[in-house]
């Protein structure tokens, strides 16, 4: 595989990226790539969805309907419910849902079976990338082994790689293409490729070791988010009881230029996988004791 082929087609926009997943990461991904030039084609199993998207209509509330629209009639972007056009892309980049069983074990379903169902249309010089939020070393063990045929592996016959998503939805100084994208590659030809394609949509790229590495920045991320919400909430209501204003509290200790970050009580910020991902460490931590 020549990297430095892939590279100059990223460049030169003769390149086509398929998003699955057309949800709060995925739509804003969509719009991203679009608006570059990139020719996307979004996948999802939702019919409702692609028909509404198709048609123009955004159903997710920060987006505006003109945007997708805008794209539609450009002919830059479409969507499908058919996976089999996978093969018409270049580049195919998950962003599905990655939720808790009933018994808080991670729940891969979904990665699963959209690897199931693109397996059969990939091709040599593939780049799959995973952006679902996930315990280390899924990219390289399960999403692996569910992409792999006798005919193709990764590393060797197609690109395979880690970014996580850094979406906060409704966000007004922080949309997709203002946020840093981490990057962690199953080989470095791998990293290389992904690198290139993202830096055509975000200001930089920050490239790490593995893609294991580039999961557990993710969970890293999300866990401080977790633990600095449940914190503050607690001394809320300890402060409440003292007689002592909590806001008070924080807009004089955000006054200290180190070591300290505010966070404000309330139901949490960065939705619903906040909570849920230190569920997805904990669960892989066992294997280690």
């Amino acid at each position: 595989m020549s990297t430095d082929a892939q590279r100059q087609r990223i460049i030169d926009k003769d390149y086509k990226v398929g998003i699955i997943g057309l949800g709060y990461v995925g739509l804003p991904l969509v719009i991203a790539f679009a608006q570059k030039g990139f020719s996307v084609l979004g996948f999802d199993i939702d019919a409702q969805k692609v028909s509404r998207a198709n048609t123009g209509q955004s159903y997710i509330q920060h987006i505006p309907d003109k945007q997708i629209k805008d794209l539609v009639d450009s002919g830059l972007f479409e969507a499908t419910a058919d996976f089999s056009r996978a093969a018409e892309a270049d580049a195919l980049l998950i962003c599905v849902p990655t939720p808790l069983t009933l018994y808080r074990e991670p729940d891969l379903s979904y990665v699963i079976s959209t690897a199931e169902s693109i397996r059969p249309h990939l091709h040599n010089e593939h780049l799959v990338i995973l952006e679902s939020t996930t315990y280390p070393k899924t990219t390289e063990g399960v999403l692996r082994e569910a992409l792999e045929r006798d005919d193709l592996k990764a590393g060797k016959d197609f690109y395979l790689a880690y970014s996580p998503e850094r979406e906060d939805p409704g966000n007004v100084n922080f949309s997709t293409t203002q946020i840093p994208k981490v990057v962690g590659g199953f080989d470095e030809a791998s990293l290389v490729v992904a690198q290139a394609l993202y830096e055509q949509i975000v200001p930089e790229t920050v490239p790490v070791s593995s893609a294991a590495t580039a999961e557990a920045v993710k969970l890293t991320e999300n866990i401080f988010r977790s633990v600095n919400i449940a914190l503050v909430n607690e001394l809320k209501i300890i402060y409440d009881k003292m007689g002592i204003d909590i806001w008070e509290v924080i807009e004089a200790a955000k006054t200290k230029p180190f070591g300290y970050m505010p966070f404000y009580p309330g139901p949490g910020l960065g939705g619903h996988c906040i909570p849920i991902d230190p569920f997805y460490l904990t669960w892989k931590a066992r294997e280690y004791d």
